[in-house]
């Protein structure tokens, strides 16, 4: 006897419990919604993906010590209210969960009683050299003060300057007396005021002191003057007028100085003469010759001698009288 086909639209129990399987859509994995607190389930979370703090640190760009103490729920560890929930938004996204919900759950975990914010969480900035200069300062000021005080103890401890006798007190003190004053001893000067030690040629003295000495017994030689020659010899220039404009020459029987001035004062030549020079004086009526020197210059007239020339101021028509 054969069975009756079953229809086509039939089902069995095995096809029926695979089609429930398949068509039933369950979460795998932890949620948000997993564990005491959103800390747990985005740890849990983070776990389950095999990603690590360092990794999440780097995709949100917060601390990985704040994403430790988010998953802790150690929120005395983290920043303001305000900076923690920006933090539990980026965690929840940097895992690929929605952000609102996460905070959503934050809020829920830790609600805002209307407490005082917190102060902010970060690295001191604050300059530590500023504590090493401040520590510096007060240690000199210190020292200035303890170096004034040693100072003054030691001014108030030094003995009183030595004072004069009483003795020499009354006898540089004058005694002043009804109807006269007494003066005391003069006062010696002072140093500084005394006069230099005379200087002394070094063996100036002993040669002066020694009659016999060579120094003492010879007397400075005179220079050596030529004999008066009776006719003029030309021994060097002869400065002046030429001969042709006049016979009247004085020659320098040794150095000597010749001035020559005109009738009104003005200074024709003056020079001083070497030994042999000779000066011919120009033909003009009313010139005087100056000498300084007796019997350094010698005066010719028509190459004749004439005799030498007087010390002081001479007239030419005196010592040459025209012929």
């Amino acid at each position: 006897m054969r069975s009756k086909p079953s229809p086509a639209n039939s089902t069995s129990p095995s096809s029926t419990a695979v089609t429930s399987q398949a068509g039933t859509d369950t979460p795998s994995g932890p949620t948000l919604m997993t564990g005491p607190n959103v800390g747990a389930a985005l740890k849990a979370i983070r776990l389950y993906r095999g990603l690590s703090l360092d990794q999440l640190a780097e995709t949100t760009r917060v601390r990985g010590a704040y994403l430790a103490a988010i998953e802790n729920f150690r929120l005395d560890q983290l920043p303001s209210r305000p900076f923690t929930v920006g933090y539990v938004r980026a965690y929840a996204q940097a895992l690929g969960l929605d952000g609102e919900a996460a905070v959503e759950r934050f809020r829920a975990d830790d609600p805002l009683l209307n407490e005082g914010l917190a102060a902010p969480i970060g690295v001191d900035n604050s300059d530590r050299r500023i504590g090493a200069i401040v520590v510096a300062a007060i240690i000199l000021v210190a020292g200035i003060v303890a170096w004034n005080i040693a100072q003054r103890t030691a001014m108030e401890d030094a003995p009183p300057p030595p004072s004069a006798p009483a003795r020499a007190i009354a006898a540089a003190t004058p005694v002043v007396t009804k109807g006269f004053v007494e003066l005391g001893a003069p006062l010696p000067a002072p140093v500084e005021s005394t006069a230099p030690a005379p200087y002394e040629t070094p063996g100036l003295a002993k040669a002066m002191s020694d009659a016999n000495s060579p120094e003492a017994s010879e007397p400075p030689a005179d220079p050596v003057v030529p004999q008066m020659n009776p006719r003029f010899e030309a021994k060097g220039p002869i400065l002046g007028a030429t001969a042709a404009e006049s016979r009247v020459i004085v020659q320098a029987r040794k150095s000597a100085s010749l001035i020559v001035r005109g009738p009104d004062g003005a200074t024709y030549f003056a020079r001083q003469l070497a030994v042999g020079q000779a000066y011919r004086v120009p033909n003009v009526k009313g010139l005087t010759l100056e000498a300084f020197d007796a019997g350094a210059l010698q005066i010719f007239v028509a190459d004749e001698s004439r005799g030498a020339v007087p010390v002081g101021k001479s007239s030419v028509a005196q010592l040459a009288p025209s012929p």
